[in-house]
């Protein structure tokens, strides 16, 4: 960081694992960071970004911050409300993307409501980085120049695609801004639709300060959830997102004879597949249907044996849940999904792979982990993803933003 510059991390959407980054990252420069989460966040994060010294902002200042919160939140509404009313309607795709696009533009606000909020509490000290950890995929330059702030932004996926008529509205110039992404596929399906804006791969999740479960814990927490010895427990942590397979964790439970326990924790759930694998008798569900707080998940992570990660095929993005099984030191089962990932956890030791979307593969690895369990992962494992550690995140992100503000946009 260079010298005594504030971090200025940016959190629109206070969603999946980004929180507990900021948290890691305000804990690394000592509290020099500036943490603008205008929507709130939780009661674990908060007390751990104030834990760092670190000022959190959580309202908009100053009048053009709160015009864009106000369109924003406007815009979010009438996206949902226009989604809501294509689902009931048959309309050609063309239609029904639409709605979807309000959705871009909503975030698109958001952001450059954040990063007007940012300008205004600093007012004239200059930052030493300013970074959007969870970005828009589309409308960077827009964002960028509604804000009035050059900034890194960390685009986690491509989850619509922008229409012509924004990538057009997108023209460069303005601040600068450059994209990261966690992958390559991802930076592949960016820079595919924002051909002229910088587009980086470096990995989002980082190895944070915090103690990962010890055994006694580890004890406490089945006992807790009211876990016999011998009994397998399996966790699953995060909302059911439409890229995420949870049917096949469903089914693959309906092929096992023996008791399992299934740790759910997120938001949100489907109730129709709650409602099926609570009928299978050999199966015992613990739902905590809510955004868990840092603790509670904690608390699923030390009782389970086994973490699951399963997702749909051809799903590239970068899995906080992988990460955070090696920061607990938890044994993974994971999807094929990604061939890149794959590659990274095929014969690691910590880590057993199964068949994307196919039960009967994933009913057989949970009978063979359960028979001869994975070992625990270690501080090597989790250097094997390439994650890096908080001090180093932050010291790369504030080296990129220097560069990026002093050569200007190279693509403008």
């Amino acid at each position: 960081m260079s010298g005594r510059r504030p971090l200025v991390l940016i959190e629109p959407r206070g969603a999946g694992h980004s929180p507990r980054v900021l948290a890691d990252l305000a804990a690394a420069v000592s509290g020099r960071a500036l943490a603008v989460l205008l929507g709130g966040t939780d009661h674990d994060t908060a007390a751990a970004i104030a834990s760092t010294g670190a000022r959190l902002v959580v309202r908009p200042s100053g009048a053009p911050a709160r015009v864009l919160w106000a369109a924003a939140r406007t815009a979010d509404c009438l996206a949902a409300a226009g989604i809501r009313a294509t689902r009931a309607l048959r309309l050609p795709r063309r239609v029904r993307r639409v709605p979807h696009q309000g959705v871009l533009l909503a975030h698109c606000l958001a952001e450059a409501a954040h990063l007007a909020t940012a300008r205004a509490v600093l007012a004239d000290e200059p930052p030493g980085a300013v970074v959007v950890l969870t970005a828009g995929e589309a409308l960077h330059h827009t964002t960028a120049r509604l804000g009035r702030l050059p900034h890194l932004r960390f685009v986690h996926e491509v989850a619509t695609v922008p229409a012509r008529f924004l990538q057009r509205l997108d023209r460069p110039g303005g601040p600068a801004v450059r994209v990261l992404c966690p992958t390559e596929a991802v930076r592949a399906d960016v820079q595919a639709n924002a051909p002229r804006v910088p587009v980086r791969v470096r990995a989002f999740a980082v190895l944070g300060a915090a103690t990962p479960p010890d055994e006694r814990e580890r004890e406490v927490a089945r006992t807790v959830f009211g876990i016999p010895p011998g009994e397998q427990a399996l966790a699953l942590v995060g909302g059911w997102w439409p890229h995420k397979d949870i049917p096949t964790v469903a089914a693959a439970l309906g092929l096992i004879d023996r008791p399992v326990h299934l740790l759910v924790a997120g938001h949100p759930l489907d109730a129709a597949l709650l409602g099926k694998v609570r009928a299978l008798g050999h199966v015992r569900l613990h739902v905590l249907e809510r955004r868990a707080e840092e603790a509670e998940v904690r608390a699923v992570y030390a009782a389970a044996d086994l973490t699951l990660v399963s997702r749909r095929r051809r799903v590239a993005k970068e899995s906080g849940l992988v990460t955070d099984a090696a920061r607990h030191r938890i044994p993974l089962l994971a999807s094929d999904h990604d061939p890149d990932l794959t590659r990274v956890l095929a014969g690691c030791g910590w880590a057993r792979l199964f068949t994307a979307e196919d039960p009967a593969a994933l009913a057989h690895a949970l009978d063979t982990a359960h028979l001869k369990a994975p070992r625990r992962p270690g501080p090597a494992d989790a250097r094997a993803l390439g994650l890096p550690t908080a001090r180093e995140q932050a010291a790369h992100l504030a080296d990129t933003w220097t560069r990026l503000t002093a050569e200007g946009d190279p693509k403008r």
